[in-house]
């Protein structure tokens, strides 16, 4: 199994929930599971990466993250441009199945919310005192955190919204302060971007899994165009990734961990 699909693989062992019917009590307890999904670009001619995050909003909610335990942070943008031919809605396939942008879909960080400092903030914990619980990460030790990041990158950097960068000490060093103040047990970072793997390179702290879909140089594609909208409607490492996850539901075997005897599965406990 390629080493890509053997991480996702190792996601759903924090992204699922416990099986319908399970009578294992602790197992439903320790169950402290939270998603943070970020398009850091706006502007209609990137609505690929809009698509990625909400893609993997959806995957991720079907796979038992509420509501509740996902920030969602996007410009939110698209739906509205005036060049969607299908106002109110995106989709990330040419065929328009699924409406990406239903009603179900909630937004947190709007706007010119997605921004560094609220990143920042949101990792650490440092808000100001009426920040509402939606924008904030209520994580503590007993937690697993997927980050999934899509927009424009260059080495070591990623953009946000065209105006300002977040670099990979800037994440490290949040990662860092999370350590020390208790708020995770495990991350899983996932980078859908150019030079993506770069993101991760100063990541320094323990208990932290992380893949880019690009290495250092390498640029990240979209896999393709809508003809009616004009744009390309989701990148290549997204798409691939979401044909395997979407195959798979929360009572697969590939999303069960190994015990330490060993035994099915590709799980985290194997994995980090």
């Amino acid at each position: 199994m390629p080493p890509v699909t053997r991480l996702l693989l190792a996601a759903l062992a924090f992204f699922s929930s416990p099986s319908a019917g399970s009578g294992d009590v602790t197992s439903r307890t320790e169950r402290n599971n939270w998603a943070v999904l970020v398009e850091t670009s706006k502007y209609w001619y990137n609505y690929r990466h809009a698509a990625n995050t909400l893609s993997f909003y959806h995957t991720v909610k079907r796979l038992g993250i509420p509501d509740s335990q996902i920030i969602l942070m996007m410009a939110e943008d698209v739906p509205c441009n005036s060049r969607n031919s299908k106002p109110g809605t995106v989709f990330n396939e040419k065929h328009h199945k699924l409406n990406l942008y239903g009603t179900e879909v909630e937004v947190d960080y709007r706007g010119d919310e997605v921004s560094v400092e609220n990143f920042l903030r949101l990792l650490t914990g440092r808000h100001p005192p009426s920040t509402p619980r939606n924008k904030r990460l209520l994580t503590d030790a007993s937690s697993n955190i997927f980050i999934f990041i899509t927009g424009h990158s260059g080495e070591e950097f990623i953009k946000f919204q065209d105006w300002e960068e977040l670099t990979s000490n800037d994440i490290a060093d949040a990662f860092k302060q999370m350590q020390q103040q208790r708020r995770y047990k495990q991350i899983f970072w996932v980078s859908d971007t150019c030079q993506a793997a770069t993101l991760q390179n100063q990541f320094y702290s323990p208990g932290i899994l992380a893949i880019g879909s690009s290495g250092k140089k390498e640029n990240s594609y979209s896999h393709h165009i809508d003809h009616e909208l004009g744009v390309a409607v989701i990148d290549r490492f997204t798409f691939h990734a979401l044909d395997k996850l979407e195959r798979l539901a929360p009572s697969s075997p590939e999303t069960a961990p190994r015990s330490e005897e060993g035994g099915a599965g590709e799980g985290l406990g194997q994995i980090w």
